[in-house]
This record gives C-alpha cells, sequence and structure tokens, in this order.
C-alpha cells in the first residue's frame, strides 16, 4: 500500500485509518455517510477537531482527482484541501482519495427549501455562486465535465454564496477552453442541475414556486452575462477618460481583478478598443488580508473594508490630515473587529465563521437602527444579536443534512 499525505502535521490521525478494509466495511466513531449520487463510496469522518472526505476509486482516478484538486489550489481557485491519496492497496481494492471537509458548507437541498436557515432562502444566491465558480474555471482552461449541485459545496459570504468546487473526476486542465468545451460544460451544468432539482421535487423538498426547467435555462443566461461582462472588449471615442475606469469598476464590484489593459486604437484612428486581462476573483478578501491578516469570502471582505472605510471617517492625524488606509485597518481590528469576537460566548463563536458573524451583525445594528430611528452603537447591538440572532442559529461548522430520495450510489457501468 502506497499512502501520501499532504502536510501531515496539519492532519495528525490519518495514518491510523483502517485503509487495509474496503470502505463501506468501515466502523469508526463520528463517522457518516454523505447523502447525495455517487458513483463510488463516500463517508465523512471526524478526526479531533478537523472533519473529511473519503472516498474509494480505482488508482488511475484517485492519481488523477488528486492532481487537479492540488493544482486547482494552487492557483487560487476555491476547492476542497487535498489530504492524502492511497494507491496500492491489497486484495485489489480500489484507492483512497482523502479531502478536508469544508467548514461552514451548507448542504444544497436546504438552500432550495429554506429549511434550517436563519436565512430563510438562497436559491437565486446559489445558482449565482454556481455560474460564478463555472466561470472562474474556464478563465482558467479547466474544463470541469460534471458541473453539478452535488458536486459543489457552498458557503454564506455575507449574504451571498460562494461556491466550491468538490468533485473533478471529469475534469481536464488546459491553457485555454475552446468555446465548444465551454459551451459543453455548460450544456452538462445545465441537466445536471436540472436532474437534482427535479429528484428534489420528487422528495417534496423543493419550494413550489421552483421549476427545474426554468432554473436550468436561467444558469445558461446567467453564465453568458458574466462571461460577457469579464471578457467582452469595450470601445470608445478617443479622449474618453472614463471608459478605462468605468470598466475596471464593473470588474471590480464583481470581486475580479485586472492583470493588464490593453488599449488599442482603431484604424480609423477616432476609436480605442480597451481590451482586459482578467485575473483571479479576490480582489476584496485579498486587500483586506493585506491590511489585516484576517481570511473572509469576496463579500465579507467587502463589507468590512467599508466598515473600516466608515469606522476611520473622522479620524485624523497630528497634521490634520486624514489617516492612511494601513493604519486605519489595524486601529480597526484592535479596537472594533477584535472586541467583538472576544465578546462571544464561547458557545456561539463556532456556530457562523468569524467574518459572516461580523457582517450579520452590522446588518442586525442597522435593522435595529431602522426601527429604533436613530443609530445605535455597535455594543448595543451585538447584545441583541447574541439573543435573538445567534443563540437562535443552527452549528453550521458541519451540516448532515436528512436523506431525500436520492439513492445513496450508483454502480459504475460493466
Amino acid at each position: 500500500m502506497r499512502l501520501q499525505v499532504a502536510h501531515p502535521t496539519d492532519h495528525p490521525g490519518i495514518e491510523d485509518l483502517p485503509f487495509d478494509h474496503p470502505l463501506a466495511t468501515w466502523q469508526l466513531e463520528r463517522m457518516h455517510g454523505v447523502l447525495g449520487v455517487h458513483r463510488h463510496e463516500v463517508r465523512l469522518i471526524e478526526l479531533g477537531d478537523l472533519t473529511y472526505v473519503i472516498k474509494e476509486l480505482p488508482d488511475d482516478l484517485a492519481r488523477r482527482e488528486y492532481r487537479l484538486l492540488r493544482g486547482l489550489a494552487d492557483d487560487g481557485l476555491p476547492t476542497a484541501e487535498v489530504v492524502a491519496l492511497v494507491t496500492e492497496r491489497s486484495d485489489g481494492l480500489d484507492g483512497v482519495l482523502v479531502t478536508r471537509h469544508l467548514d461552514y458548507s451548507l448542504p444544497y437541498r436546504s438552500l432550495l427549501s429554506g429549511r434550517g436557515l436563519t436565512i430563510p432562502f438562497l436559491g437565486e444566491r446559489l445558482l449565482d455562486a454556481l455560474v460564478s465558480l463555472l466561470v472562474r474555471l474556464h478563465l482558467e482552461g479547466f474544463y470541469w465535465g460534471d458541473c453539478s449541485l452535488s458536486n459543489a459545496l457552498f458557503r454564506r459570504d455575507a449574504g451571498a454564496l460562494t461556491a466550491y468546487v468538490i468533485d473533478v473526476e471529469t475534469g481536464e486542465r488546459h491553457t485555454q477552453l475552446s468555446d465548444g468545451q465551454r459551451q459543453l460544460d455548460l450544456m452538462i451544468a445545465c441537466d445536471n442541475v436540472a436532474g437534482g432539482l427535479l429528484d428534489l421535487q420528487i422528495a417534496g423538498r423543493l419550494r413550489a414556486e421552483i421549476d427545474p426547467f426554468t432554473v436550468a435555462s436561467e444558469i445558461e443566461t446567467r453564465y453568458r452575462r458574466l462571461w460577457d461582462e469579464l471578457t467582452s472588449v469595450d470601445t470608445a471615442d478617443v479622449g474618453d477618460p472614463r471608459i478605462i475606469q468605468r470598466r475596471l469598476d464593473r470588474l471590480h464590484e464583481l470581486g475580479f481583478d485586472v492583470e493588464e489593459l490593453e488599449v488599442i486604437t482603431t484604424s480609423d484612428g477616432r476609436h480605442l478598443r480597451v481590451v482586459p486581462r482578467v485575473v483571479e476573483h479576490g480582489f476584496h478578501a485579498e486587500r483586506l488580508a493585506r491590511l489585516t491578516g484576517l481570511n473572509a469570502g469576496e463579500n465579507q471582505a467587502r463589507r468590512m473594508l467599508a466598515d473600516i472605510r466608515a469606522f476611520a471617517a473622522n479620524m485624523r492625524g497630528r497634521d490634520g490630515a486624514a489617516i492612511p488606509e494601513n493604519v486605519a485597518a489595524v486601529r480597526w481590528l484592535d479596537q472594533r473587529f477584535e472586541p467583538v469576537m472576544a465578546a462571544i460566548p464561547s458557545d456561539l463563536i463556532g456556530r457562523l465563521e468569524d467574518a459572516e458573524i461580523f457582517h450579520q451583525l452590522l446588518e442586525h445594528r442597522w435593522y435595529l437602527a431602522e426601527e429604533l430611528g436613530h443609530d445605535i452603537d455597535l455594543s448595543e447591538a451585538l447584545e441583541s444579536y447574541l439573543a435573538d440572532v445567534l443563540a437562535e442559529s443552527p452549528n453550521e461548522r458541519v451540516q448532515l443534512d436528512e436523506p431525500t430520495s436520492e439513492l445513496p450510489r450508483i454502480d459504475p457501468l460493466p
């Protein structure tokens, strides 16, 4: 048996798992099944404070998925963290791929049924998240081949959702995708999403107003809209300085940054063509990390950066000038963010990510201020938020969804 463990000091206990036995026979404490339609045996196990997903599949597929997932992670794309690869097992057993479970990820079934969540319905945002993920993969030359609701995970991101790719058995990495490859991947995504929604409909867990086929067609519409915004060429009159800034502002608003901007004067000498070279999503998240060291989702980061600006609005240095952004960020972290986190009871702090808690607190304060007709202090809003919102929220670190009518497994064709 050959066992490869990435960053073994971060994952103690992985090497002690019973890899010499078929995964279906494992009898371990804190081990759970993973719902959904799976081609292979899949289990979820909690080891100490960490949770892992273990999948059994042929050696060649296990090696391939291990390589692809690591490559996506190295490029900064949202995906599962690869932990271990087991191949060459005895008795002809398939290989094993171990990935880190994505803490605070939410089951798409709950997102589409509105059950058990503090935000009652996130279906629209789920579609936007899945479309954004597919576009991001395509921009990086990655053909997914099996985009579906079951092969992605979703996390809260300041009222929106961020999607993560977790299953890439059918994936392919290219320098650049052709239009035909993108169209095929998009068609597969639409078909798979429609199928997943029909399953929920049959199980009686899909909101009545959701039509699976309308949603599937909406995926294609949203995909094309986002792709065009990120890759289209703008044309404007020479001497119009606003075109470049407008384009940059739109891309930044979507969370994308631009590595290079090519401005070409057309043959008639009267027009400019602006061609952006878009790089990875995460413009605001990277900026927040540089200023504070905090890791957050793109929308969470956008909200926290806005709060930093508001916090520093009336601050002045000794010369009377506004203080630099990096200084304001350090003061915000010390005087605002950290005191809020320290005030949250230990039994509540882990229910949501810190960045999501802070975002929800800001939202709660705004609603209270609207209700009372005047602004209120953050500490006053915190007391109400803890009692009325966070204390009533389920712990979302590891979500184990209830069964649906889905088949637990689809055996491969002979």
